[in-house]
């Protein structure tokens, strides 16, 4: 059933031909938007867009090229008649490697894409948004971005500075009617991150076990809170960078998170120093009513 809050609206979803960029623009046109889903696979684009209705539009862009970005605005601003929501979601990895061994070429296309790319779009659409009252930006960060993991330096310096820039253009666009806000997804399961798990590239079981929910998150569960932040039911949220990553990042114990392999499996609370000793057959006085026996 179409989200009344998102009918007639227009959103830009930019890597949008799979992944999570594809489940984004699937559930906004689900809940009534029209979608132009960017990509820099022209047929997987299109494709993408004609699986998900005729009101579609499929453009080819790449995000961290100026003059690419502003022909794309410029097109789905002329076809649809202006931009309501935008969704800057294209992405690439950093191959995972250790930072000594990281070349700068990388390092640089790996923020081109991440920050130019979110700069460049935020700034194009912001401008058509400004003429036409306002309108949501919904950035892609990841957990990368708020904790320190080994050998993603370059990806995590990027989403880092998605990070600030949702913040810094949350506060200087508000008086434009432009609100800006971010998720931070930990690990989803995508073709990309399947394919990484049947290379050997990534173990589930420690994924889990790290995650206090004790599992992956599925694509369309990041696009349901880009879809609410999209909507006029987030009016009064803005330089927002929801966590959408199970618990990740809020975890800091030194046992498994899940509880998968520690005593507060399924919310169960620790067996006490006091009944393990009484157990072992080595009974000690406990406290009753307040008093020491």
């Amino acid at each position: 059933m179409a989200d009344p809050t998102l009918n007639g609206k227009n959103a830009l979803v930019t890597g949008a031909a799979n992944g999570i960029g594809f489940a984004i623009a699937r559930l906004l046109a689900e809940r009534g938007a029209r979608v132009v889903l960017n990509d820099v696979d022209l047929d997987a684009a299109r494709a993408a867009a004609a699986s998900i209705g005729p009101r579609h539009l499929a453009i080819q862009a790449d995000v961290a090229n100026e003059d690419e970005v502003g022909r794309m605005v410029d097109e789905a601003a002329t076809v649809f008649g202006g931009v309501d929501i935008l969704v800057n979601n294209a992405g690439v990895g950093d191959g995972a490697v250790p930072t000594l061994a990281q070349s700068l070429a990388v390092f640089e296309r790996t923020l081109a894409i991440h920050v130019n790319g979110t700069f460049l779009v935020s700034k194009a659409v912001a401008a058509r948004m400004a003429q036409n009252g306002g309108g949501s930006i919904v950035n892609l960060g990841s957990i990368a971005g708020q904790v320190g993991v080994p050998v993603r330096t370059a990806y995590s310096v990027a989403k880092a500075g998605v990070a600030m820039m949702t913040r810094v253009l949350a506060c200087e666009w508000a008086g434009l009617g432009i609100r800006v806000n971010a998720v931070a997804p930990g690990y989803v399961r995508t073709r990309l991150v399947a394919k990484l798990i049947a290379d050997g590239r990534l173990d589930p079981a420690r994924i889990r076990a790290r995650t206090p929910l004790g599992r992956m998150a599925e694509p369309e569960e990041i696009a349901r809170v880009v879809a609410f932040l999209a909507s006029h039911e987030a009016s009064y949220v803005t330089g927002a960078v929801v966590p959408v990553d199970g618990g990740y990042a809020a975890f800091g114990g030194p046992f498994d998170a899940s509880g998968e392999f520690s005593p507060y499996d399924h919310g169960k609370a620790p067996e006490s120093s006091e009944s393990r000793l009484s157990a072992e057959g080595a009974p000690r006085p406990v406290a009753t009513d307040g008093q020491r026996a």
